[in-house]
């Protein structure tokens, strides 16, 4: 995992498995590689991005914690690790290219063991985005990831999925309210 740390500190993309497709992601704090990474998918800026973290204290730089009681701290917590993906509250100085065109942002503390290598090695999150050209199937396997960006990609975490059929399920972290089932 060494490597995958280098390249995604010199502002490289990478691609790695997840709970159930391979994604796309840099440094969150490296807003060229964001940028790099939004156009090899093709994806409109005004979207927003998901964050990827190995626990919450690498998340509090872009979630504005203040803004969560106490009793929704303590429900948003008991939802991870695991394959669901919270919006909540952005933190007011972070890039707007994680936002996009909302004032929150979408976050995940993932159980999946190469995404937390990761994270634990870099000691921040990631940028995620499924794997794929927008409007296009994502990727299940490294080697479609491959086929489909060729040497766009700077390196290829070659794991495999935990195998969940279906991309986290999103809900709003303060109300519940599920935005991807």
């Amino acid at each position: 995992m060494t490597e995958a740390a280098d390249v995604f500190y010199q502002g490289g993309i990478l691609a790695y498995p997840t709970e159930a497709v391979f994604g796309l992601g840099c440094d969150p704090d490296n807003d060229l590689a964001v940028q790099k990474l939004l156009s090899i998918k093709q994806r409109s800026v005004d979207k927003g991005l998901i964050l990827l973290a190995s626990d919450y204290s690498q998340l509090l730089p872009y979630v504005d914690d203040s803004a969560i009681n106490r009793d929704n701290r303590s429900k948003i917590l008991s939802c991870w690790p695991g394959a669901i993906t919270q919006i909540l509250p952005a933190n007011k100085n972070i890039s707007p290219l994680l936002c996009g065109v909302f004032d929150t942002i979408a976050v995940r503390i993932t159980d999946h063991e190469d995404v937390v290598a990761l994270c634990e090695q870099t000691n921040k999150p990631i940028v995620s985005t499924s794997a794929n050209l927008a409007g296009k199937s994502p990727s299940n396997t490294w080697q479609q990831v491959q086929q489909q960006f060729g040497k766009e990609i700077d390196f290829i975490v070659k794991g495999k999925t935990s195998g969940l059929l279906k991309p986290s399920t999103i809900i709003n972290g303060l109300t519940g309210e599920v935005i991807r089932g």
